[in-house]
């Protein structure tokens, strides 16, 4: 059994890309004895499975809202007429003004209600809660 020529540590990794060793914004191969001159785009660490399985854009590319829509739906059926849901989206404004009415007596949280399960609903910022 030999050892190797060039044991892989720290200063010797494998053959491969890495984060460039001189600190610039890109990745640089490394050939399994020195850095090259062949250098690539930053590689975006990978998303867990649990946000890999979550909508980012909508079918048009406009950005979807990171707020659920499930946990939207359960406050908007338990405690619509408080405007929790409004307030979990970011809408604090009309959250007030639901607490305030009772739901807009318990009609604007029964549409609200509807928009949500059907996927039309919108956080603050206008993006649509479409992750459930």
């Amino acid at each position: 059994m030999s050892t190797p020529a060039h044991p892989e540590s720290r200063e010797n990794p494998p053959a491969g890309w890495y984060p460039d060793p001189y600190g610039q914004p890109m990745t640089r191969y490394w050939d399994g004895n020195m850095w090259t001159e062949q250098t690539g785009p930053v590689s975006a660490p990978p998303l867990s499975q649990a946000l890999a399985s979550r909508v980012l854009v909508d079918e048009l590319g406009n950005p979807v809202s990171p707020s659920s829509r499930l946990v939207a739906t359960l406050l908007c059926f338990f405690l619509g007429v408080l405007g929790v849901h409004r307030f979990y989206v970011g809408k604090i404004g009309t959250g007030i003004l639901q607490l305030i009415t009772g739901g807009g007596l318990g009609i604007w949280y029964l549409i609200d209600l509807i928009l949500i399960i059907i996927g039309r609903f919108r956080d603050a910022d206008g993006r649509l809660l479409i992750n459930w």
